[in-house]
């Protein structure tokens, strides 16, 4: 496997950034905000979609460990609805720069666009999570912290089989939904059931 990249700024304090759950139907998005400690290096970092769940837990654990800093960020279902996905991912992103410890003194975002956060400058990087160390930390953190909220909620609304879907929109999971309707942590501004009308899903 070819080895990811440690920084694109050597000198600088650099995070990488990354989120988890834009293209889900219910519940929130979350970001991560990752500075790895050069001292401390983390071995088969890699895109969270391309390593097992027991792996992540693994990675999960021992960048909690080792990183230098890190921050967790995560937008609502109903902040999504009011400010559309794409923002909630870049706000999702701003909170878990906010609750780092450390301010950055550079940015590694995964994707192609972000908003500006305060005045640190940043460089957008597509498929980043592959390519580059901190990124690939960061949709880890984010992707496994998602992943165990919504495991949580689950346990609530086991209709939907968020222990397996997470809200990501599975067949299984669209059919609960035309049965049972929507809950509080479906996304009212996504298409929930695909190419049916979903006008009754919330009354």
């Amino acid at each position: 496997m070819k080895s990811l990249l440690t920084h694109f700024k050597d000198q600088l304090v650099e995070a990488g950034c990354d989120e988890a759950g834009r293209g889900c139907l219910a519940g929130p998005v979350v970001a991560a905000a990752v500075i790895l400690n050069p001292k401390k290096p983390i071995e088969g970092l890699n895109d969270s979609k391309k390593i097992t769940e027991k792996t992540r837990l693994i990675l999960q654990k021992n960048i909690y460990e080792n990183a230098f800093d890190y921050g967790i960020g995560i937008v609502s279902n109903s902040e999504i609805d009011e400010i559309n996905i794409l923002n909630a991912s870049f706000l999702a992103m701003h909170r878990a720069i906010l609750n780092m410890n450390h301010r950055p003194e550079h940015l590694i975002i995964d994707g192609n666009r972000f908003n500006p956060f305060e005045d640190i400058p940043f460089k957008c990087i597509i498929k980043g999570d592959a390519k580059y160390q901190s990124i690939a930390a960061a949709s880890i953190l984010a992707k496994t912290h998602r992943d165990a909220l919504m495991i949580q909620l689950g346990q609530k609304f086991q209709e939907y089989h968020w222990h397996s879907n997470k809200g990501y929109p599975t067949v299984k999971h669209r059919k609960a939904i035309k049965k049972f309707g929507a809950c509080e942590y479906h996304r009212k501004s996504f298409n929930l059931l695909g190419n049916e009308s979903q006008l009754n899903l919330f009354d």
